[in-house]
């Protein structure tokens, strides 16, 4: 591609990579006071130390570990506007919590290329346009939580590479298409939450293989066909939704009983 910027290390080709120096303190300040610009930060709720010389660790919702970001934590700030793709360069942040505010735009593909990162909380936001496939590429990430948005498109299938992931929640927004049968490979998955979309199509027989699954809801969306089987096979399940969609056929005798399953259909008789 024409243009491409050539900045330390790194080369910047097009919007799926973002310029930086090498990775200091100095950049976790610059990636910070980005996010404050782009996100309106002198009406935050709280923005004590924002962009004054304290040390970042004392900016409201900051924390550090050997002079570098570790956590960011400013859900219910009153936080609007985008989330800058600056934050990429925050390559020792394991803990991302914009949650509750009142973001819109697109979650930058560019959050994909934190490596430490495990929490991941962007619920409750005016976010829009398709989940990044790049998030697949996180993968220490164990809980992603992306409900009460105005996400659309399809579930990417890179998600199933999140091995270590524990906790998927994408409720209430606006996703269509099948579920990825590739969303069984999250062997250490112990929530899946996909509640209130556009979902259609069976629900995948791969899903089966979550051994570690407690909690499933897929309920009220356009999923048809019949209930798998093996889903009755799953050790630890404790909790299953999954009315409100154009299911069909029984409820295999296993899930009968004890999972909190509410569905107008006959027990299967073996």
């Amino acid at each position: 591609m024409v243009g491409c910027v050539l900045v330390g290390l790194l080369a910047a080709c097009g919007s799926d990579m973002l310029p930086t120096a090498t990775s200091s303190p100095e950049t976790d300040r610059e990636a910070l006071v980005a996010l404050y610009n782009a996100t309106d930060g002198p009406n935050w709720h709280n923005n004590e130390n924002w962009l004054s010389d304290a040390p970042i660790s004392e900016w409201y919702g900051v924390a550090t570990k050997e002079s570098r970001v570790s956590q960011l934590h400013l859900s219910r700030n009153g936080l609007s506007g985008e989330i800058p793709p600056e934050l990429a360069n925050l390559n020792k942040l394991f803990w991302l919590d914009l949650s509750e505010n009142e973001l819109s735009g697109e979650i930058p593909a560019l959050l994909g290329k934190l490596p430490k990162l495990r929490f991941l909380h962007l619920y409750e936001n005016n976010l829009s346009g398709e989940i990044p496939a790049a998030l697949g590429k996180l993968f220490h990430l164990q809980e992603l939580i992306l409900s009460d948005n105005e996400l659309s498109g399809g579930i990417p299938r890179e998600l199933g590479d999140l091995v270590n992931l524990y906790h998927l929640d994408l409720y209430h927004n606006e996703l269509g298409g099948e579920i990825p049968r590739e969303l069984g490979n999250m062997i250490s998955l112990r929530r899946l939450n996909l509640t209130t979309n556009e979902l259609s199509g069976k629900i995948p027989r791969e899903l089966s293989d979550l051994a570690n699954l407690e909690d499933l809801r897929l309920n009220d969306n356009e999923l048809s066909g019949e209930i798998p089987r093996e889903l009755g096979d799953l050790p630890n399940l404790q909790y299953l939704r999954i009315s409100g969609n154009k299911l069909s056929g029984c409820i295999p005798l296993s899930l009968g009983e004890g999972t909190g399953l509410r569905l107008e259909l006959p027990i299967c008789k073996d």
